[in-house]
């Protein structure tokens, strides 16, 4: 398997409520609602960067699609890391995030290795680190 991955699948239980935390509230992009014509066929896709696309699909469309057992979601099962290029620019995302509606976990802080990072989570509970760490060059 090559290493690449195009498209970051979150499961939501309300994709309207979701769609508008990302894009009205975090100010992401998106199309719109797709596939609504199909049952457990709504999805949302909002641009990331270049060949990288987040998701936003509904728990039960997940449920049916894989045969898979609803189950409770677990926060600390996986984290998606937004790094950015200052302190500053964390304080910013952490306020905006708070503002659209997600619950702060940890405030931004000084980290172990230098850094300066803190962790929100969305309506559907994923947990998000907004991260500057000084060893990364951002992109």
């Amino acid at each position: 398997m090559k290493p690449y991955i195009s498209v970051i699948t979150l499961a939501v239980k309300d994709l309207e409520q979701s769609l508008k935390f990302y894009c009205e509230g975090l100010g992401l992009h998106n199309e719109g609602i797709l596939g609504q014509d199909y049952e457990y066929g709504a999805v949302a896709f909002i641009e990331l960067q270049s060949d990288l696309k987040l998701a936003l699909w509904p728990q039960q469309s997940i449920q049916h699609d894989t045969g898979l057992e609803l189950t409770p979601m677990c926060p600390t099962q996986m984290t998606l890391g937004h790094n950015v290029y200052s302190p500053l620019e964390v304080d910013q995302i952490m306020a905006q995030a708070a503002r659209a509606g997600a619950q702060i976990i940890k405030p931004a802080q000084a980290t172990f290795y230098g850094g300066y990072a803190g962790y929100f989570q969305d309506p559907n509970g994923h947990l998000w680190e907004v991260v500057w760490n000084p060893c990364w060059e951002n992109d």
